[in-house]
């Protein structure tokens, strides 16, 4: 079935065409006939269905032909990421209606925010926390508003958004139209729902959460502390040819960032300590190929589309079957196939097995041949000649003061050459300066 089948605006259709997309996608043929209908949306899906385009183009077919100046749209989304995302996405497909949108979220600066709320472009795409920064103020009162957008609504309940969300609709007008849509469907949303929709058409394509059908998964055995140099290998050896990187930690993130840099591999790391400018050009570099590898953690697990992106590794083991399946869901888009790698350590070959369970998987393990499987690294991952010089330094102090602790867990007093005792009289060392004699 052709996009011109499902009666939409022919400036949307000529979009969608410039964009070379030749016919819906199975979310979309379901989603899109209701929606037009004015009926809300219940839509559970796989990440990289399509998601967005099925709640947009329904919203723009609406808004083409009214009267401008007035916010009537509002998207509702958990990370900034994927509110730029979406704001790109709109602006592609309403490339030929002359609809404005705007992008609210942290990290930046709120003057320009507010200039979208005071001119009203036509759909205004937000992160919850900063939407309600701008909600003190009356300029963003939102009166005309009719549509809106919860996307992603499984990942704010993770993030704690609820509670904000709560609040926004209480901020709000009752919208005559509501769309929500999540990639699973966790007992606190779906109370949600019954509060908030009314007598929705559901769209459950996928209602037991699994990764896409494009994706194969393979999990390389590894100890913790080789993890790095297997990367390195996988990357050097043309296993992996561009790939996004998810670690559990920030701090984590960054040290493997260093590391393959230090090996000659153009990396970049993208997670909540970075500003929003260095996230935005990071993610823009790796796009555009200036970077081979980008290291995330799971923040980034929603939003972020690259084109033909081939692998998504799981540095860590995702701690939950959900977070595997967004960490994935970045490859195998749009019905492409991509591979997604776990490096597994022993002690996390129980959560591996965990997510297998949970999602119906058989994950092959795979040996990397000629790997130094078993030797220790010549120096801590993220280490540098610095770092280690001052740490043999502090530990070769601490020896010199040590004393032994005796049987009976009091600390034994050193004796000197002559055999007195010296554990009380011994010389107080200062913080600075000379020693006290």
């Amino acid at each position: 079935m052709p996009f011109s089948a499902l009666k939409l605006h022919p400036t949307l259709v000529r979009g969608v065409d410039k964009l070379g997309f030749k016919r819906p996608s199975p979310i979309q043929s379901e989603a899109i006939p209701p929606a037009l209908e004015g009926r809300d949306l219940l839509a559970c899906a796989a990440t990289g269905s399509g998601k967005t385009a099925a709640f947009l183009l329904p919203i723009l077919h609406q808004l083409v032909d009214r009267p401008r100046g007035t916010t009537r749209a509002l998207v509702l989304a958990p990370t900034r990421e994927l509110a730029c995302q979406i704001r790109d996405d709109l602006n592609a497909l309403a490339q030929f209606t002359g609809l404005k949108s705007a992008v609210v979220h942290g990290g930046v600066a709120m003057g320009p925010q507010q200039t979208a709320f005071r001119r009203g472009a036509d759909v205004i795409i937000a992160t919850p926390g900063r939407l309600l920064d701008h909600f003190q103020y009356h300029y963003a009162a939102l009166s005309g508003l009719e549509y809106l957008v919860l996307d992603e609504a499984d990942r704010m309940l993770d993030m704690g958004f609820l509670p904000d969300i709560r609040r926004v609709l209480r901020h709000v007008p009752k919208p005559k139209q509501i769309f929500f849509f999540s990639a699973t469907m966790p007992p606190p949303i779906e109370k949600l729902t019954r509060e908030i929709l009314q007598e929705p058409a559901k769209i459950t394509l996928q209602r037991k959460a699994a990764p896409a059908e494009g994706v194969s998964h393979a999990a390389y055995p590894v100890l913790a502390n080789q993890r790095g140099a297997l990367l390195v290998d996988l990357l050097r050896r043309g296993h992996i040819d561009d790939a996004l990187v998810f670690t559990r930690t920030k701090h984590r993130a960054d040290r493997l960032a260093r590391l393959l840099n230090r090996n000659g591999i153009f990396a970049e790391r993208i997670h909540g300590n970075r500003s929003q400018p260095q996230r935005t050009k990071a993610l823009a570099g790796f796009k555009s190929g200036k970077f081979r590898v980008l290291v995330a953690t799971d923040i980034a697990a929603r939003g972020i589309d690259v084109e033909a992106l081939g692998h998504v590794v799981n540095f860590d083991v995702p701690a939950a079957p959900d977070d595997y399946i967004h960490r994935v869901g970045r490859t195998a888009r749009a019905e492409a196939t991509g591979e997604a790698l776990t490096l597994v350590m022993p002690e996390s070959e129980a959560d591996l097995a965990g997510i297998e369970r949970a999602l119906g998987l058989t994950i092959p393990r795979i040996r990397l041949e000629d790997f130094a499987y078993g030797v220790a690294p010549s120096a801590p991952q993220g280490g540098n000649a610095k770092n280690r010089a001052k740490s043999t330094a502090q530990r070769s102090g601490n020896a010199r003061w040590s004393t032994a602790k005796p049987a009976n867990g009091k600390r034994a007093a050193t004796q000197s050459a002559n055999g007195s005792s010296e554990g009380k009289n011994r010389p107080r060392r200062r913080r600075y300066g000379k020693r006290r004699t």
